[in-house]
């Protein structure tokens, strides 16, 4: 029996039964506090990606912060929330592949402390091209792709 791998599409469409909202065990709550954490689906995560615009940012604690506020949950998971915006920047190079106009600007979502997520497709010279062509400004900070003065350009869901 040949398993055919899920495309980068297939895989952002899956939604395994997500959102769910979940008690923060014993085992987490020294890292992430007391109450309820939200494990959204990867669209919801692609969802918010997409409404970045242009010479614009956002973190993916930004898009945490939203999902909580969505789903009345204390914390966006920061496990499947990374996971699932590094499924959908592979899902919309997948699309640009294939010749779509619109994709969802994956280039725009940053880790904390506005740094280019150089695990995205192309890596972090690929993203600091887009942003640069964009009107950011990118520097280099101990080898890693910062947006300068991100915060000015950040985008609160």
């Amino acid at each position: 029996m040949t398993r055919v791998k899920k495309s980068w599409k297939e895989k952002l469409s899956d939604d395994k039964g997500l959102p769910r909202i979940e008690q923060i065990t014993d085992k987490l709550s020294p890292r992430w506090g007391t109450g309820t954490v939200v494990i959204p689906a990867p669209k919801e995560v692609d969802e918010f990606m997409k409404k970045v615009p242009r010479g614009n940012v956002t973190t993916i604690n930004e898009i945490r912060e939203a999902l909580a506020k969505r789903h009345h949950a204390t914390i966006g998971c920061p496990i499947t929330t990374g996971i699932f915006a590094w499924i959908a920047a592979n899902a919309a190079a997948e699309d640009a592949a294939s010749g779509a106009a619109i994709i969802t600007p994956y280039w725009r979502t940053l880790k904390s402390g506005g740094v280019v997520n150089e695990k995205y497709p192309g890596g972090g010279e690929a993203q600091k091209k887009i942003l640069e062509s964009e009107g950011l400004k990118v520097v280099k900070k101990g080898g890693k792709y910062t947006v300068e003065d991100y915060a000015k350009y950040l985008v609160r869901f």
